[in-house]
């Protein structure tokens, strides 16, 4: 069965490091994304090799997604492999730069279904709200950023 893949992007007024330091800050990254909280990182979850387990889920109704870091190229991008028994497949995160005071940042999961055509009928219902999760989460991210001058 083939995996499903997101890919989504949002525009954030900040340069590329800055982006970079803030998505790769995972103790705040439930902060922004929507049913998510890291719990738990190995090797300071900052490196190939690193570790972290996001807790996904809403009230008391969830599950942990352990992850592993394949690839960790600062400030550019940051690979996944998840090893979990609900969640399986990769992630990434990708900071680009638009110019020096503006970068995109692209959310991107490849995601092995579970429960075979069970998994691939239900992915039809449950990938619009999916998508949409990712979307605000994005924003929120985003919107960290927004500061107001002072005048």
């Amino acid at each position: 069965m083939q995996p499903v893949e997101i890919t989504l992007s949002v525009n954030i007024k900040a340069d590329k490091q800055t982006v970079f330091d803030a998505v790769v800050d995972w103790e705040t990254q439930g902060d922004w994304m929507l049913g998510t909280k890291v719990s738990r990182t190995k090797q300071q979850g900052k490196d190939v090799g690193g570790e972290i387990v996001a807790w996904t889920g809403f009230w008391k109704i969830g599950f942990n997604d352990p992850m592993v870091f394949t690839k960790w190229e600062e400030p550019d991008i940051v690979e996944v492999k998840h090893l979990g028994r609900i969640v399986k497949g990769t992630g990434s995160m990708i900071v680009k730069e638009i110019d020096k005071d503006n970068s995109t940042f692209i959310w991107s999961e490849t995601i092995d279904l579970p429960l075979g055509m069970l998994g691939r009928f239900g992915w039809i219902f449950v990938k619009p709200l999916f998508v949409l999760g990712i979307k605000i989460s994005l924003n929120r991210f985003a919107h960290t950023f927004t500061q107001i001058d002072p005048a």
